[in-house]
């Protein structure tokens, strides 16, 4: 399968995101990203524990993935490469563990990948889900699966 296949397959079949590293202020990637994939129907499960008591895009604010109790598609993460060793862990202890770990633009980790992909978890790196669906012209809302 082509890389912008796979790309659009990612995007299209997978509603519920867990955003690690989701921000509350509007000008950052962390925040308008998400709100761009929650107003074309992504359902958005925020994690970041300096936010934790807030809610956005409708969801509590988790301070882990770990905290997440249910399926996750696709985990958005938006942490510096440099930051990324803590996660995999966090990554791992999810329960069922996500479909999908996407890196956005700039962020690329190939020790990271390897975890993610040695637990049977597709890996996407160095792009941006906002350029991405809008650049597949995906119109509708992702399936649910379920």
């Amino acid at each position: 399968m082509s890389r912008i296949r796979r790309i659009r397959r990612i995007l299209e079949t997978s509603p519920t995101v867990a955003v690690l590293g989701a921000h509350h202020e509007q000008r950052r990637a962390a925040f308008y990203v998400p709100d761009y994939l929650h107003r074309r129907g992504y359902r958005i499960l925020p994690v970041n524990p300096g936010l934790v008591g807030q809610e956005l895009w409708g969801e509590p604010v988790r301070a882990s993935l770990t905290d997440i109790d249910e399926p996750v598609d696709l985990v958005d993460v938006f942490r510096a490469s440099w930051n990324l060793a803590p996660h995999i862990p966090e990554v791992l202890g999810m329960s069922p563990l996500p479909t999908v770990v996407w890196l956005q633009l700039g962020i690329r980790s190939d020790a990271f990948g390897e975890a993610m992909t040695e637990a049977g978890i597709e890996f996407v790196q160095n792009r941006c889900t906002l350029a991405d669906h809008r650049s597949q012209g995906i119109s509708e809302p992702p399936a649910r699966t379920g």
